[in-house]
């Protein structure tokens, strides 16, 4: 009985066993942030501050601590343009799904008319009085604007409106909002022998929010999944504290301009110069391809750590080499001389800022391969292993 039982426990506790326990965990998250209730982590429905709400509790509960030993929460507060009430849009009379059929270009002003459109090109249509453009689009990408401009943009999806643009009625609510107070949620395990060296761990957990009252953009892969990531990262290493500080920063801001990564790099937590490396996530949720290393060309030393890593434990297909990209959270640490990665997922899934980027169609195939990289390449950093 001893001996079964001790075979239990060794399994219970294997390597395996853990990285399964962490995917549950790692789905319910995606599950959890991509849900209704968090209405696309955005400005409206509270969506951002429920998610807010919901992460500092999981760094509570993972066992983290404040990076400036008092709060989770680092506030700040930016404008944007929201869309909290009306949404209609019907074109030649046929009223159109929001996010499905159209969606309304972000610095759009809210208006209510009915119009004739004259036809410009074989995808613009305009009513130039009433500054009104529909423009026809393969695909509807939406994304989130600090200004309200004068005038209104519809994108239709040319794929499921076929017909000639000849009229459009319009009723659409804006609402600026000139001082939208959020925060970044960052949380640290300190280091054991080495505690001003710093490793940083980054992922953005707003995403664009809701388009109307009964629309919203789930951000699954984006960025739920990276969120995902950085927790089950969290989770690991204030379970096994290391040589150097480990720390974690969750960004809001980044859908709207890396407003988030750009305050703290202004107002840092942790002095920037004792950041020995900061690994940012952003869309985690596939890797069927392998992934994408921004600054890769730029850090070539880590980037080959990572490669020889990848070759001698066989985790993802291939990793990609890119140059400097202002497109994520790592951006402005690297203006700021730290050096940083910024790591996203290939293959699989489309969705991209639209209402199908869903945690059901979410594969996250090589989640725990990652989850591997990122432990080796933290020890190599640490000269845990040469």
């Amino acid at each position: 009985m001893k001996i079964k039982l001790t075979f239990f426990i060794l399994f219970l506790f294997s390597p395996k066993v853990l990285f399964a326990q962490d995917e549950v965990f790692a789905r319910k998250i995606v599950d959890t942030l991509s849900s209704k209730h968090f209405w696309g982590r955005g400005y409206t429905k509270n969506g951002v501050h429920k998610a807010q709400k919901y992460l500092t509790t999981q760094f509570k509960s993972i066992g983290l601590k404040p990076m400036d030993g008092k709060s989770f929460l680092q506030l700040f507060s930016y404008s944007v343009n929201t869309y909290p009430g009306k949404m209609f849009v019907a074109i030649n009379g046929e009223p159109l799904v929001p996010g499905q059929d159209f969606i309304i270009s972000p610095e759009s002003r809210g208006i209510k008319k009915t119009i004739q459109l004259e036809q410009r090109d074989s995808t613009h249509f305009v009513d130039v009085a009433d500054r009104i453009m529909v423009v026809k689009e393969n695909k509807l990408t939406w994304s989130a604007e600090q200004k309200a401009k004068d005038y209104t943009i519809i994108e239709l999806n040319k794929n499921s409106f076929k017909p000639t643009p000849l009229s459009i009625s319009i009723n659409i609510k804006n609402k600026l909002i000139t001082d939208f107070k959020t925060a970044n949620i960052c949380g640290i395990v300190k280091g054991t022998s080495k505690p001003d060296s710093v490793i940083v761990y980054t992922a953005h957990y707003d995403h664009l929010g809701g388009m109307g009252r009964k629309t919203f953009f789930p951000g699954a892969n984006d960025n739920a999944s990276g969120v995902a990531q950085v927790l089950s990262l969290a989770k690991y290493y204030t379970a096994h504290p290391q040589p150097y500080t480990m720390a974690f920063i969750l960004f809001s801001g980044e859908e709207i301009g890396l407003l988030g990564s750009k305050y703290f790099t202004e107002h840092p937590l942790v002095p920037l110069k004792n950041i020995r490396f900061l690994v940012n996530l952003d869309l985690e949720g596939t890797g069927i391809d392998g992934i994408t290393i921004v600054n890769g060309s730029i850090y070539s030393r880590e980037f080959n750590i990572l490669k020889q890593i990848n070759n001698k434990d066989g985790l993802l297909p291939k990793i990609v080499s890119r140059g400097k990209a202002a497109n994520s959270d790592h951006y402005f640490f690297f203006k700021n001389d730290v050096p940083a990665f910024y790591i996203y997922t290939l293959g699989g899934i489309k969705a991209y800022h639209d209402i199908y980027d869903i945690s059901s169609t979410l594969p996250m195939d090589k989640y725990s391969d990652i989850f591997t990289l990122m432990l080796n390449f933290n020890d190599v950093l640490m000269n845990k292993h040469h």
